[in-house]
């Protein structure tokens, strides 16, 4: 979770503003974003690869788990839906509907 320094909500260009904050800051910690999908980023770290997604402010991680636990943010406990698809995790499966 990134806090802002200005109150962005509620105004019109909100959205962008967000985004662009979200951006430099996440390509200031080494992350490539996606040339497909301007909402996915991607870093690897000592042979790691840790994957972010960007949804209006969500953020979703997947990657190398101590990679994960090594960014500060509040845990919300696994996903179980995302854009209309159903997700559940068990040990060494995902299941997506």
């Amino acid at each position: 979770m990134c806090r802002l320094k200005k109150a962005l909500y509620g105004l019109k260009q909100a959205p962008r503003a967000w985004y662009t904050n979200i951006d430099s800051y996440l390509i200031g910690l080494g992350f490539t974003k996606s040339e497909e999908d301007a909402k996915l980023y991607h870093i690897v770290v000592e042979g790691k690869l840790l994957i972010i997604v960007l949804y209006v402010n969500d953020l979703i991680l997947t990657g190398d788990e101590p990679l994960i636990r090594s960014f500060k943010m509040k845990d919300m406990r696994l996903m179980h839906y995302f854009l209309d698809l159903e997700i559940w995790q068990g040990d060494g499966e995902l299941f997506i509907s």
